[in-house]
């Protein structure tokens, strides 16, 4: 919830209120209003009902049905029953062309007491086959309000998946529609060496689907007829998150050097201010060693405030070596604001230097690649840099923790819209947070992390949205399930956690402990 009691408004389009999307709603805001208990709790995930698929399962999407999910999956997508305490799956398509991996293969890697980053790496080779680029598979997709997944793919493919029969989930998924989106692209490379690809895909409140590619936009129709549109950004600019969308059908992306709000009319994609269109620059750094993409923002963008009377702002966190939190004003700039020193333009509201509570002298890289988690006028961030750093993205996020020393650091914001400036309320320099998107439980009070310890292995760490105390931990142990690389914390309507681990999302049952 916003300020004044108001969130974003649900797009009639997409599935459910939420987990509809990546990043749980259109203003991407990684905040979910299922319960979840307080107290410490031990799972063990070997024993948990799992869909093995993966390796990286960014979420599991809301159907058109709270008795099923689909999970999103870089090898496909499932169908999954979650009703009365299970996690069953139901049906399973995996993405043309994709490597399938079975549990056992699967599990052949995750089994593994991890002691170096050549082991790691071999036994993705040679166990797997596969390399990083493929992880991109599926992460930035949707569910509409017809039970379709939309889907991109690594070789710039827009799939969709649909059930063979709505009352019969268990005759089977089908690809409902197809569009190779590569004629629409650049021959460009990216500031990663290859060409131009997909990251990922949303909707606007009237139904149009927006692509996101690494230099630019594109707008298509939900039944995939018609030309696409397509806006291209500047120069040597790369995009390597996804974007949120208001109900007004404004689209917030961030390159690794600008952001930008471009507004879908109803007929076209617009960059004119008449429209409400704008861009600024922000401050970038250099490329971290592990785990972020690129030098510019990690974050996809997060809408916060809502209503005419309230500050209507877009976040991110900067690409700058030791990052700050940056607010944009999404619609019109207050009437006398002033831009305010260091900052790129006057359409930057704020920005506020991040420590993550990290003793002096501070690290090199205080970075992140994960979006502001927002809830209100508070914001939560976490620092993503450890000791690591393996070229091969899936080896560096397998290492981080039980090899690499884990990264640790995270900070809670508040914005002031009197003031119109960031205040920081707490920060946690102690706890891990690795790779997972994190995500706060607005019934439970509690922002939730991912992170690794030598003592008690992997976990998901539950901090007081108010204070900052520890007040939940779900200790998995040195099981490597215990792992969500690159996804994000879901939770379920019971209380249990939803955990998207790198063997397969896992229903994590705390609930009645």
């Amino acid at each position: 919830m916003s300020g004044d009691g108001q969130g974003p408004a649900r797009n009639p389009y997409l599935a459910a209120d939420k987990y509809a999307v990546t990043h749980l709603d259109s203003a991407q805001s990684d905040s979910f209003t299922d319960p979840v208990p307080r107290g410490t709790f031990r799972v063990d995930p070997k024993q948990m009902p799992r869909v093995a698929t993966g390796p990286v399962n960014i979420i599991t999407l809301a159907s058109t049905s709270p008795q099923y999910r689909w999970i999103s999956s870089s090898q496909g997508v499932r169908y999954v029953d979650v009703s009365n305490g299970g996690f069953r799956e139901v049906a399973a398509m995996n993405t043309p062309g994709s490597k399938a991996l079975s549990q056992q293969q699967l599990d052949a890697v995750l089994d593994q007491n991890f002691t170096s980053t050549d082991q790691i790496q071999t036994a993705v080779r040679d166990d797997w086959g596969i390399d990083w680029t493929r992880l991109i598979n599926g992460v930035y997709g949707l569910v509409d309000k017809d039970n379709r997944v939309y889907y991109t793919t690594q070789d710039a493919q827009l799939l969709v998946f649909g059930l063979k029969n709505k009352d019969r989930p268990e005759d089977g998924i089908e690809l409902a529609g197809q569009v190779d989106l590569k004629p629409f692209l650049s021959k460009n490379a990216t500031e990663f060496g290859h060409p131009e690809g997909v990251v990922g895909v949303n909707m606007t409140y009237d139904g149009t689907l927006i692509v996101v590619s690494n230099h630019g936009i594109i707008a298509l129709n939900r039944d995939l007829s018609g030309t696409p549109q397509r806006i291209d950004f500047g120069p040597g600019e790369t995009v390597s998150n996804s974007m949120a969308i208001d109900d007004k059908n404004g689209i917030y992306v961030a390159s690794d050097r600008v952001m930008r709000k471009i507004v879908w009319t109803g007929t076209r994609l617009s960059t004119d201010e008449a429209d409400g269109a704008w861009s600024s620059p922000y401050d970038f750094g250099r490329q971290p060693p592990t785990v972020k993409f690129g030098t510019g923002t990690g974050s996809t963008p997060t809408l916060m405030g809502y209503g005419k009377d309230n500050d209507e702002l877009v976040v991110i966190t900067d690409g700058s070596d030791q990052m700050k939190l940056v607010a944009f004003w999404r619609n019109k700039i207050p009437e006398g604001f002033q831009q305010k020193p260091g900052t790129k333009s006057n359409r930057i509201a704020d920005q506020a230097q991040v420590t993550a509570g990290l003793p002096d002298p501070k690290p090199e890289f205080i970075q992140s690649e994960q979006s502001v988690v927002v809830d209100g006028y508070g914001a939560f961030v976490v620092q993503n840099i450890g000791a690591g750093g393996a070229p091969d993205h899936l080896t560096d996020v397998l290492a981080n923790g039980p090899v690499d020393a884990p990264p640790h650091g995270m900070q809670r914001f508040e914005w002031d819209p009197k003031a119109h400036q960031w205040n920081s309320v707490w920060a946690r320099g102690d706890v891990v947070s690795t790779s997972m998107v994190p995500a706060v439980s607005t019934t439970s009070g509690m922002v939730f992390v991912n992170g690794y310890s030598k003592s008690d292995g992997w976990e998901v760490t539950g901090l007081d949205w108010k204070t900052g105390e520890t007040v939940h931990r779900t200790i998995f142990g040195q099981s490597n399930l215990g792992n969500g690389a690159y996804a994000i914390v879901e939770a379920l309507p019971n209380g249990d956690l939803l955990f998207n681990s790198v063997g397969g999302p896992f229903r994590a049952k705390i609930a009645d402990k």
